[in-house]
């Protein structure tokens, strides 16, 4: 037996040179000591190299924790209480490395770990109670810390893709949530600005829009998150102005394309680039603009010009002078126009009297006007048009309107979207001249 234990002992000597104290696995000092105990339990050398190796491998494992290198001190702390299960190093040493592996699972956002790393250490004993409690109140600590991260980063993520309030997957939403589990901190505060802003973003937009209904919407919403009224009426009055602008700037280009219009001849075609719609547009939005007299008593004077051409070439010219009556051409100057034609004979059907017997097919509702929303102001438009052998409205002029040139443009745009069946008198299609009238109510 002792020649073996010798060999098993001139190999450790060997293998301690060499600094193989735990590796390779089939031969190193640790497994030579232990072999050569295993045989001779109170052999002085053997228990003395095992000290050693013990003592090395303590070293390791503190400068692997030191060095982060946590996998490899928990594998070198085996090895470790392998080779001296009773050394009084081994629990501080232990602890330091639960320490050590929890600091990292909480830092790194690994919750799980975490958990497990806990749950461990109350299990082993390892730990004293106190240090299980701190272990405890961090990982609580740092998984809220998370969640607020994480809603705020879904708020952020919401307000950047304009999902304010909709549905549940929305910057308020999350906020909620936000508030309700750290309600004082400094992410949800901060989320609370941000959201704020977004909201009066939308409300100033639609102020300049003159959609006073989306405006108190995201003022409301504003109010929610505790702004003051002193500055909502601020914030108003800003709007106010910034509305005021807005119908400044559009008055201005109305003009200046209306000019333009006018200067190329494009009085009342095409219907949305024609002098006549931009007058319309600067009639509805600012009545009272001081150039809209004059461009309009000049547009009814070019109208009145293409008219008695008209008239004395043979054709039509009521479209013209229903729209140079209404841009305030004189009454007289226009019955002027209509007596240069000859009196056009009566067919044989009295087609006005057809109206009645008209079954409209499709009726668009007018669109109630912002400028006149925002005023609250009501009025009615009285048109006549002609329905053609196809069933469509051509010719569509306003006869009278009260207050005149606030509805007129909503009235015309809605009727041209009118469908008829097309009226047969004995077998053929004719058409019928239609007088209407349309009320413009503000919405209960």
């Amino acid at each position: 037996m002792q020649g073996k234990v010798d060999d098993l002992l001139e190999k450790a000597r060997l293998a301690m040179h060499e600094r193989r104290y735990t590796e390779p696995a089939g031969d190193n000092a640790l497994l030579y000591y232990r072999s050569a105990i295993a045989q001779d339990p109170h052999n002085g050398e053997a228990l003395d190299g095992l000290s050693r190796v013990a003592g090395v491998l303590a070293g390791r494992v503190e400068d692997a924790i030191s060095s982060g290198h946590l996998d490899e001190a928990a594998l070198t702390l085996a090895s470790f209480k392998s080779a001296a299960p009773n050394d009084l190093r081994s629990g501080p040493l232990e602890q330091r490395l639960s320490s050590a592996q929890m600091s990292k699972a909480l830092t790194d956002g690994n919750f799980e770990r975490a958990a497990a790393l806990l749950r461990q250490a109350q299990q082993s004993g390892s730990s004293a109670p106190d240090q299980i409690a701190r272990w405890r109140s961090d990982l609580a600590r740092r998984q809220e810390e998370a969640r607020v991260q994480r809603l705020a980063g879904l708020i952020a993520d919401r307000i950047r893709d304009g999902k304010l309030t909709d549905a549940e997957d929305s910057a308020k939403i999350y906020l909620q949530q936000l508030e309700s589990s750290a309600p004082s901190s400094a992410s949800t505060q901060r989320a609370v600005h941000d959201l704020s802003a977004a909201y009066l973003k939308k409300a100033r937009d639609a102020a300049i829009a003159g959609n006073s209904t989306e405006q108190e919407r995201w003022l409301n919403e504003a109010r929610g998150l505790g702004m003051k009224p002193a500055d909502i009426g601020a914030l108003q009055r800003e709007l106010a102005g910034a509305r005021q602008k807005a119908v400044q700037a559009d008055a201005e280009r109305a003009l200046r394309l209306a000019r333009a219009a006018l200067r190329e001849g494009r009085l009342t075609d095409p219907g949305e680039g024609s002098a006549a719609s931009y007058l319309s547009q600067l009639q509805s939005s600012d009545p009272a603009n001081a150039a809209l007299p004059d461009l309009g008593r000049e547009l009814a004077a070019r109208l009145l010009e293409r008219a008695r051409a008209a008239v004395l070439a043979g054709k039509s010219a009521d479209a013209d002078l229903a729209q140079a009556k209404r841009w305030g051409a004189d009454p007289k100057d226009v019955q002027a126009v209509q007596q240069l034609g000859a009196p056009v004979a009566k067919t044989t059907v009295d087609t006005a009297s057809l109206a009645s017997s008209l079954k409209r097919l499709r009726a668009s509702p007018p669109d109630y006007p912002p400028s006149a929303l925002t005023q609250r102001i009501t009025g009615n438009v009285t048109l006549e048009f002609t329905v053609s052998t196809s069933g469509e409205p051509r010719d569509v002029h306003v006869v009278e309107a009260t207050p005149p040139g606030i509805f007129d443009q909503a009235a015309i745009n809605a009727v041209k979207h009118w469908r008829y069946a097309p009226l047969l008198v004995n077998g053929a299609a004719v058409e019928v001249p239609v007088r209407t009238r349309m009320r413009f109510e503000l919405p209960n």
